[in-house]
């Protein structure tokens, strides 16, 4: 099965994305990372929410209307606890599979934590820091979180204020608003290339490339 992460790029759009990173680090001696994951975690806590909700209510509707009408429910209680534990099962299935429900049961909170931990996650081992002069940057999407995550190294992130980070941030969700994931991608990379230019981070004579230009992907 292609994961959603490889739908939403095709390969003109890898090519384009990769072009954009050539481009901006042209120009100066950062190093531009994008990374795409589908989620950041399995969410296990929502699943066992939507199944203890799905399968309590269940069971809450069924003894229900034993109790409270004279319908003639063709279940004993062995065949209530069955349909219990199906409708259990089954919103464990909706909450992993179905993305709102997924995103509503494990809360904003929760999902917000696992981003960013993924995105610490990639910025190590995609080896952002190992750049020379520490002037690495991530650009990092987690899709079910609807998440946008910048991170920048230490040789660039002293010098840039939040509203700058936020501003390519900004043109990243844009993109996926529109249903053009690449174009925002591409636009934050140039905006990346141009703030490293502003803050005078500026491309040596020897300077190589030190890590792959082209969009990493992951399912997690």
């Amino acid at each position: 099965m292609v994961s959603r992460v490889a739908q939403l790029f095709s390969e003109s759009d890898l090519a384009r994305i990769k072009a954009a990173v050539v481009e901006a680090e042209g120009k100066t001696s950062g190093e531009i990372v994008p990374f795409v994951v589908e989620r950041s975690d399995d969410y296990e806590v929502a699943e066992w929410r939507g199944g203890a909700l799905l399968g309590t209510s269940v069971a809450i509707v069924f003894a229900a209307l034993h109790e409270l009408t004279d319908l003639w429910l063709p279940l004993n209680f062995a065949g209530l606890v069955a349909v219990s534990i199906v409708a259990f099962v089954a919103g464990m299935l909706a909450a992993r599979f179905v993305p709102v429900l997924t995103r509503l049961l494990a809360g904003r909170e929760l999902m917000t934590h696992h981003a960013g931990r993924r995105a610490a996650e990639a910025f190590i081992a995609e080896e952002v820091f190992q750049t020379r002069d520490r002037t690495g940057i991530l650009l990092f999407v987690s899709l079910l979180e609807r998440t946008v995550i910048v991170v920048g190294d230490a040789g660039i992130n002293a010098r840039v204020q939040k509203t700058e980070w936020d501003a390519i941030v900004a043109l990243i969700v844009a993109g996926l608003k529109q249903g053009m994931p690449a174009d925002g991608m591409v636009r934050a990379i140039g905006a990346c290339g141009a703030l490293l230019e502003r803050q005078g981070v500026a491309r040596k004579a020897d300077d190589t490339d030190e890590l792959s230009d082209g969009l990493r992907m992951s399912d997690r």
